[in-house]
């Protein structure tokens, strides 16, 4: 990874959230991973979070509702909010820092008011974040080789 980008890296390239990645439940290819893959498979996990939250919600499953805002919550602060690096990234890392912060918040609200328009807001929030880090793929893949 590159000093200016905005997540942590080790000297080996692994990046340290592997362990993260298991706690908040993205576990499939987690070992071989890349450190862009790996935050990758955070965006994914979390989206499929927020799908299966408004599912459970729409059908009245309060449990499941929590559970799935739950995880998307720690997807978001124990996956790509401690991934990043705030020294090296400067100000973008403490702009997505605050970003995922208030995610967070919306998260919240929107398990204890059962409101699908956070839901929505906070998929709209991480949507271009996703589609950037989707697009810089190939990039990604050809600095690991």
């Amino acid at each position: 990874m590159y000093a200016s980008q905005p997540f942590a890296s080790s000297a080996t390239g692994r990046a340290p959230q592997a362990q993260m990645y298991s706690r908040v439940g993205v576990e499939t290819g987690v070992q071989d991973a890349s450190p862009h893959k790996l935050v990758a498979m955070l965006f994914d996990g979390y989206f499929e979070s927020l799908m299966r939250a408004e599912a459970a919600l729409a059908a009245g499953q309060t449990e499941l509702k929590g559970r799935e805002i739950g995880r998307a919550a720690r997807i978001v602060e124990e996956g790509l909010k401690a991934s990043l690096d705030l020294q090296a990234g400067g100000t973008l890392a403490a702009d997505l820092a605050d970003l995922y912060a208030y995610i967070v918040v919306r998260l919240t609200h929107a398990n204890l008011k059962n409101d699908k328009a956070a839901l929505d807001e906070c998929r709209r929030l991480v949507k271009p974040l996703h589609d950037a880090w989707t697009a810089i793929a190939p990039q990604a893949d050809g600095n690991r080789r």
